[in-house]
């Protein structure tokens, strides 16, 4: 082989190569995750401004949503992706009074909001609308300005964070993001 084969063979294998890793990262990016930056205080202790997170995409093509999952969508009106965390349910009725989420005639326990809930207002969500709230809710665009999501909006679930690596005092470092129990029980009977 002389050395303008050998540079044809080389050339040949970087470029199918290349091609089948591209296809690969397009077949990822499109079907199975989806990386995200946290912008704003809006989640915040939970999640911080500038950190970094893999959204999954496989979850609600076989499950549906649950109550306390931390999703990402498009913003009504807007092009740009909300991190937010799904609280009300399809055909559940979603009350927000001095300062406490009811579903239904239940208080709705939150572990992970640190403020109470602005606002009131009372709404019964349809059959393909969420509610949803951010964790900081004094600094959080949500359900109580922009109205219930459709299902057909969301991007994915949340599923890890995985910048920064390490846990600081200003980030909580690298984590995978686990769901919520609460004592109000899911509408869903058909799982």
């Amino acid at each position: 082989m002389n050395i303008r084969e050998t540079l044809i063979s080389a050339f040949k294998e970087i470029t199918q190569t290349a091609l089948i890793s591209l296809a690969i990262f397009f077949f990822v990016y499109t079907f199975l995750v989806q990386p995200h930056r946290v912008k704003g205080d809006s989640m915040f202790p939970n999640f911080k401004d500038g950190e970094l997170l893999l959204t999954e995409k496989v979850t609600y093509r076989i499950y549906k949503p649950q109550r306390g999952d931390v999703i990402v969508f498009q913003a009504p009106h807007a092009s740009v992706d909300y991190i937010k965390r799904v609280i009300g349910l399809p055909g559940e009725t979603v009350k927000v009074q001095d300062g406490t989420v009811f579903i239904g005639d239940q208080e709705l326990k939150e572990p992970y909001e640190t403020q109470k809930t602005q606002g009131s207002e009372t709404l019964t969500l349809g059959v393909d609308e969420y509610f949803v709230l951010g964790d900081n809710r004094g600094a959080s665009s949500d359900s109580r300005a922009f109205g219930p999501i459709k299902r057909s909006s969301f991007k994915g679930k949340v599923w890890l964070v995985y910048w920064p690596i390490v846990k600081s005092s200003i980030a909580g470092g690298f984590r995978r993001i686990s769901g919520v129990h609460y004592s109000v029980a899911d509408s869903f009977n058909d799982r």
